[in-house]
Parts: C-alpha cells; sequence; structure tokens
C-alpha cells in the first residue's frame, strides 16, 4: 500500500513540475508537436492536422474526411475540455467533438486569436493562436500511461492506471489502488517482461494486451531517445476495433539536454512566456517574475528564496527571483539589471551576493556599469559579503552612484523596504 500511496504522490509531484514557475526551465511541446514526436517513434496516434487562421482550415480539411471530428485548442495547459472562452462562444471549450464537417470548421474559427482559460491558465486565459483537428476514433475504454523521472530510483518509472481519461491526481487521491508503478533499469532498459506486466495492470486483454505493451515499448524508447523529463499519454485508449491509441500527449524535456535535442528545441517558439523569462533564458540567468515591488539580484537559488522570504519579514513584496549563478561575468550582472529594471512595477532593487565561487569584484562591476547604462532611477540597496569584498566596496564607494550599502542580510531587506516606504 506505501508503494501505492507513493505513486500517488509521484504523479502529483510529477504534475506540479511540469506547470509550476521554478527556475528550471523545461521545454514544453503543444499537444500537435508531441504527437509528431510520437509517430515518428512508431506511436499510434489518430490522423490530424494543424491550422492558425480559418482558410488554412478550410484547406486542409478538403482531403480529411471522417465519421467524427474532435477539434482542441493548442495551448500549454490541461483541462481544455472543461476551460471556456472569455471572449469567445459560451458553452464552448477548448476540445470540442462533432460529426458534422461544417460545424467542426466553424468551432476553429471560434476558437483561434481567443483566450481559453482552463484550471491550470492565468486569470483571464491564454491566447489560442493554432488548432488541431483529429479523426476521432471508437474509444472503447480509457487508461492512463506515464513515464516520469523519479529521484528515489534515480532513473525513470512508469505509472499507469486503468481509470483514465480523468484528472489522474483525483484517482491519486481517492482510488490509490488504481495506481500502478514500475521503475525501469536506465541501464538495461524496459524489459518484455515489464511492458506485459503494464499492459495486463491497465487491463488490456487478447491481442491488444501485445499491442498495449509493444506501445508501451515504444513511448519509452521515445522517452530515452528524445531526454524527456515525462511522456503523458491521457487517455491510452483500447478501441472498439481492437486498436490502442496515444490520444492525447504531453512530454516534457530536460533544458541541459538541448546541445542533443537541437531539433526538437527549435519548435520552441517561447508561446506563453514571459518574455523576461526567455531573455534572462539567453544569458544563462535564471529569472522568475512576481508581483511584488522589490526587485532581487542574487547569486544562488537558496539565497534568492532567503532573500524574498526576509523582504517579505519586512513587510515588503519581492518582485522577482533572480539567480545570476556562481560563474556570473560583469555582461551578465548588467543584462540582470536590464531585465529586472524593465518591470514597471520596481520601485527598489537589492543586490544581495554570498560571494564563495563569485568575486565580489565582479559584481560590483556589473553593477556600476549597469546603473551608468540603464541610469537606474530607483533606490538600489547592495550587500555584498565573501571573496574579494573590500575590493568591492571600494568600487561602490568610488563610483559616485547613490547606492544604500548593508552588512547583512536583514539590514538590506529592512533598508530596501524602507527605501520605497
Amino acid at each position: 500500500m506505501q508503494a501505492i500511496r507513493s505513486a500517488g504522490k509521484l504523479l502529483r509531484v510529477g504534475r506540479l513540475a511540469a506547470n509550476a514557475r521554478t527556475s528550471v526551465r523545461n521545454l514544453n511541446l503543444q499537444e500537435y508537436q508531441s504527437k509528431e514526436l510520437l509517430e515518428k517513434y512508431g506511436c499510434s496516434v489518430q490522423r490530424f492536422f494543424v491550422a492558425d487562421n480559418i482558410n488554412e482550415a478550410k484547406n486542409k480539411f478538403s482531403d480529411f474526411n471522417h465519421y467524427e471530428y474532435v477539434v482542441k485548442a493548442q495551448i500549454l495547459a490541461g483541462g481544455r475540455g472543461k476551460g471556456r472562452f472569455v471572449d469567445g462562444k459560451q458553452g464552448l471549450g477548448g476540445v470540442y467533438i462533432t460529426k458534422d464537417k461544417s460545424k467542426a470548421l466553424d468551432s476553429v474559427g471560434e476558437m483561434i486569436g481567443r483566450h481559453l482559460e482552463t484550471k491550470q491558465t492565468r486569470p483571464g486565459g491564454v491566447l489560442v493562436e493554432k488548432v488541431m483537428v483529429a479523426e476521432s476514433v471508437p474509444i472503447a475504454r480509457e487508461t492512463y500511461l506515464a513515464i516520469l523521472m523519479d529521484r528515489e530510483y534515480n532513473g525513470p518509472v512508469v505509472v499507469a492506471s486503468p481509470a483514465g481519461g480523468v484528472d489522474i491526481e483525483e484517482v491519486a487521491e481517492k482510488t490509490p489502488e488504481l495506481i500502478f508503478k514500475e521503475p525501469i533499469d536506465i541501464h538495461k532498459g524496459i524489459s518484455d517482461e515489464q511492458c506485459m506486466r503494464l499492459a495486463t495492470d491497465l487491463k488490456f486483454e487478447g491481442d491488444l494486451q501485445k499491442k498495449a505493451a509493444d506501445q508501451i515499448r515504444r513511448l519509452y524508447e521515445l522517452f530515452v531517445a528524445v531526454d524527456a523529463t515525462q511522456v503523458e499519454i491521457n487517455p491510452f485508449v483500447e478501441t472498439s476495433d481492437n486498436r490502442v491509441f496515444c490520444v492525447d500527449a504531453k512530454l516534457n524535456f530536460d533544458d541541459s539536454a538541448s546541445f542533443r535535442q537541437r531539433a526538437i528545441f527549435a519548435m520552441d517558439n517561447n508561446e506563453e512566456k514571459d518574455v523576461r523569462e526567455v531573455e534572462a533564458h539567453k544569458y544563462h540567468l535564471n529569472y522568475i517574475g512576481m508581483d511584488g515591488n522589490i526587485a532581487c539580484l542574487v547569486n544562488g537559488a537558496g539565497l534568492a528564496m532567503a532573500t524574498m522570504d526576509i523582504i517579505k519579514l519586512y513587510g515588503g513584496s519581492p518582485a522577482n527571483f533572480l539567480d545570476v549563478g556562481g560563474t556570473v561575468t560583469e555582461d551578465q550582472v548588467y543584462q540582470a539589471f536590464r531585465i529586472i529594471t524593465s518591470d514597471p512595477a520596481v520601485k527598489a532593487v537589492l543586490v544581495n551576493i554570498f560571494g564563495g565561487i563569485v568575486n565580489c569584484a565582479t559584481i560590483a562591476n556589473g553593477v556600476i556599469k549597469a546603473c551608468e547604462r540603464i541610469q537606474l532611477s530607483v533606490p538600489l540597496v547592495v550587500r555584498l559579503e565573501g571573496t574579494n569584498v573590500d575590493e568591492a566596496k571600494k568600487l561602490l564607494q568610488n563610483s559616485g552612484l547613490t547606492i544604500i550599502t548593508a552588512d547583512n542580510l536583514e539590514e538590506a531587506a529592512e533598508k530596501a523596504v524602507k527605501s520605497i516606504a
């Protein structure tokens, strides 16, 4: 039972990791892009096309004939079927199923250019720029299958449930006995026995069991080949005409593998991302925008979290998380200043550096050049400690800039909050 509950926890943590805004910027693909990859690796997917305007959809519909159509808004968020268009047709969600070709085409026009709001989007929804139209398949039964990286086992784990097609977190919470977890030896790969056991756990029978096992193997091979951190198929279905399909797919990738997966990472057009996060990534900075007014420039994720916490303790509100890392250059410091001060809500800047492998003089020079180049007009509080700190302090003192200095984190946070009081 403990193992089953652990699997349920893994599902929730895996989903949160995929959707939460963290300092690790993992690539997410739209559903149609994920399906293109699945198809490339021999996984069974429905026929489909993608359009970003109504005329393109009309042209592609001309030779796309089927008994039923599934029209899906393409955004990076779950719960599309239960979503709503805040500026569109009432009652229309992000997934529309119809047997009427003309109605399918009309729904494409109703989705493109409008904002879809789901439980996973920000308030006001996300702009739909593309729509995928897929052929419907005669689903007899829906299951759930995901491959995730699990630190507990130092490798991949397949999570499966015969209760698919619904929110899997609810299944893990309410009926954990329906969650199955199969750790995979990363060196040996997935075995035929494991694939068949998972197919059995998913309640596939007869010839369908072998077909499901084959699909599970192909999905695992895809997972390894593309450096994925998650491959989620929900639903993973059997049809009334004895086929197995990956109907809905979500793939996440390890950002550190981008040098190996150039073609995949080239698919990223930065849709739905904060432009400041995208800009920070170009300079190897970890940035996350927040809704406060005190910008933070810190080295080290732990120190950044502590800095934000202590700003809150003194009654302030952080405007961002920004970790410049341990090998920061003067130019990176300038870029960091440029990015954090591009937020019109910022009323003060707090620099908090504890130099171990970071040279405080490098930070000081970067701060000076940044202030001169962007003509900083808000209060600047600087706390430096560690390697070359005396030289760094002299540089700041002789810069001619109006800088509020602090000797420790508490003093720095207090001064930053008071500077905008």
